[in-house]
Parts: structure tokens; C-alpha cells; sequence
């Protein structure tokens, strides 16, 4: 079997993951009992592998999610409101279909922005794009875009992932440039796209936080009407955790 030729061209056409496999299979003492069909089977099998986890990889670099959370880890156990059966419908992802919004909310340390990554490793597993945003540093980031000619191209970007998650809303009130900014961006992504948010503050209290209330009114109508929500409860799981490792 010419072995080294049939290599270079597979990986010549770019099919790494069929090259890998066709060394690997090769190399196998059953691999003169393979049929022919069940070569080439195998072959696009770990190709198409091999294709998904490069786009995978890329998905989730791009996303730069805070936690390396799953929603297969997620902790039902704890104390802390959060209902199994309504996560795991989102985990399915149909909300992201439908352009729908989740809203997390509940005091510091009880796992919102860790389900918030959660979801969005999800969503990159069932190739969808995804980005990830601390809010305080997202307006930071968009003042200093304004002064050098990036501001157009990154609201482009917050505007078209398929998710965005937008992680410790409402620490600090909004002043005028960040009211303006938010409301560009929940409106190009509102009706077309989704956006989590996770906050400590109750959604009650959010229109305090914007501060306008024309466009408390406006950022609230486009994130709010057609959002899930996961109102958490409880102590801290780290503190929880840290008083149960003392007790060890």
C-alpha cells in the first residue's frame, strides 16, 4: 500500500482528520480485514470529527467565556432556587431559535455568571456563535472605541453573535454615553438574536440602575418582555464551600 503518497494527498486536499486516521489505521494489524466501505467509513467519520472539534475550539476562543462550566456539571443539590427542569429546557438551546432573552439574577457567589457560561458553552457545542461580556468593561471598552475608530466595527460584533452574554449588569448606575450604547446594541439584536444577562439586582430595580427613564423604558422593552428568568437565591457557594473544606 502506497502509504506516504495517499498521505500527502489527503493532507494536500486538507483533510487532516482523514490523514491522521488512514496513518493510524494503517498502522493496525486488522486493517488488512477492513472492507473497503468500512475504510472509507471510518476515514469521513474522523474527519468529520476532526472538523467539529477545530470549529469548536474556535467557537469558544472567540467567546471567551469567564468559566470553563458545562451544563452537565451543573449542581441541582445546592440551596439556591434553581429550577432543574427550566435549565435544562434552556440548555436545549429552542430560546436561541426563537431570539429570546435569559435573565439571571441573585445575590453575589450563588453561580449566575458560571449557568450563564454554562449555556453559552452549550450553544458552542451546537454551533452557535457566542460572546462573552463583563458589562462594566464592555462600556469601558466602547468609551475608548469611540477615540480610535473601533467603535462602529465592535458594535457590529456585540450585534451579530448568535448569543451574547452580558455578566455583572447594573453594578453601577449608566451614565449617558452607556444608556445610548446598551440601547444601540439590544436594539440591533432584538427580534434577531439572544442575550443573557446576569445581575444581583432584582429586574424591579434595573430602571433605577439606567437611570433615563425613556431609555429604561426602550432597553427594558427590548430585554426584558421575552426573557426567561432564573431568579436565584441563598448564600454564597463559595463561602459555602470554603466553611464545608474547614470542617474536612
Amino acid at each position: 500500500m502506497l502509504t506516504h503518497p495517499t498521505l500527502d494527498q489527503l493532507n494536500q486536499l486538507g483533510l487532516f482528520g482523514m490523514a491522521k486516521a488512514f496513518d493510524g489505521v494503517a498502522a493496525s494489524s486488522d486493517a488488512a480485514a477492513l472492507p473497503h466501505l468500512d475504510w472509507l467509513a471510518l476515514l469521513l467519520d474522523r474527519e468529520m470529527t476532526y472538523r467539529h472539534d477545530r470549529k469548536l475550539t474556535a467557537r469558544l476562543r472567540y467567546a471567551r467565556l469567564r468559566h470553563q462550566a458545562a451544563v452537565e456539571d451543573v449542581d441541582y443539590r445546592a440551596t439556591r432556587g434553581l429550577d432543574r427542569a427550566l435549565f435544562q429546557k434552556l440548555a436545549e438551546g429552542r430560546w436561541i431559535d426563537a431570539h429570546d432573552n435569559v435573565i439571571l439574577s441573585g445575590p453575589t457567589g450563588v453561580g449566575k455568571s458560571w449557568l450563564a457560561c454554562a449555556l453559552g458553552h452549550r450553544a458552542c457545542r451546537n454551533n452557535r456563535s457566542v460572546l462573552y461580556q463583563r458589562v462594566p468593561k464592555l462600556f469601558a471598552d466602547l468609551a475608548l472605541a469611540r477615540g480610535d475608530g473601533r467603535y462602529a466595527r465592535l458594535l457590529r460584533a456585540l450585534g451579530g453573535v448568535q448569543l451574547l452574554i452580558l455578566d455583572d449588569w447594573g453594578l453601577e448606575p449608566l451614565d449617558a454615553a452607556a444608556r445610548h450604547d446598551l440601547l444601540e446594541i439590544l436594539e440591533e439584536r432584538h427580534g434577531r438574536r439572544s442575550t443573557i444577562v446576569t445581575s444581583q439586582l432584582p429586574v424591579d430595580k434595573w430602571h433605577d440602575v439606567i437611570g433615563d427613564p425613556t431609555y429604561a423604558d426602550a432597553i427594558l422593552d427590548r430585554l426584558v418582555h421575552n426573557a426567561h428568568r432564573i431568579d436565584l437565591t441563598g448564600d454564597s457557594l463559595r463561602r459555602t464551600r470554603e466553611r464545608s473544606t474547614k470542617k474536612d
